[in-house]
């Protein structure tokens, strides 16, 4: 099942909607940002942040998603991006919830939301068991994030990235868990979505 393209989610202060070449230079206020990058063992050049959003396009195109523009509803503006991407931990194939925002913007609650809202959608339109967050084990922040979306660590491995071993934490919930819980909530996807 391959999701409509047109994708657009809101949540009582965001929406969330594909990236566009327009939204490069506030995607580089996060990509260039050595501390909202320290995950990712530092801040990107241009040209990194640039196949970044080539990346985001791509998937776009292949799998119906990715990471999205998460948009401010008050004034218009892109603050970070989160979305559903493919994802590789030890070989296996997962699908992840992924989230980065600027730091002017962090501790405002923005990134569970629009996570929150991203699980649910994942939840809502893939055939998809589990959903997995993968942290660097150094990221405290994302980690209480992924427990406040009602993951647990599944396992831990290690990605070789940029040059360096990073050691990883693979958060996950389920589907029967999801449902169960009072903050889900299912959407009805018909291209333009509100939760």
């Amino acid at each position: 099942m391959t999701p409509d393209p047109r994708v657009r989610i809101e949540t009582a202060r965001l929406q969330l909607r594909e990236m566009t070449d327009d939204d490069l230079p506030d995607l580089r206020a996060i990509l260039h940002d050595p501390q909202a990058m320290t995950a990712y063992n530092g801040a990107f050049s241009a040209a990194e942040s640039m196949a970044w959003l080539q990346r985001q396009r791509q998937r776009y195109r292949d799998d119906g998603f990715g990471l999205w523009a998460v948009v401010r509803g008050d004034t218009g503006r892109m603050i970070g991006q989160c979305g559903i991407t493919r994802q590789q931990i030890d070989g296996d194939q997962v699908i992840e919830v992924g989230y980065l925002f600027q730091r002017a913007h962090w501790g405002h609650g923005y990134g569970v939301e629009a996570a929150a809202a991203c699980r649910d959608w994942a939840f809502s339109t893939l055939p998809i068991d589990e959903l997995y967050a993968k942290i660097r084990s150094t990221n405290i922040a994302s980690m209480n994030l992924a427990i406040r979306l009602g993951m647990t660590v599944r396992r831990t491995f290690t990605t070789h990235y940029r040059g360096v071993d990073m050691p990883h934490l693979a958060f996950a919930i389920d589907r029967g868990t999801w449902a169960r819980r009072s903050d889900a909530r299912p959407i009805g996807f018909r291209g333009d979505v509100a939760n």
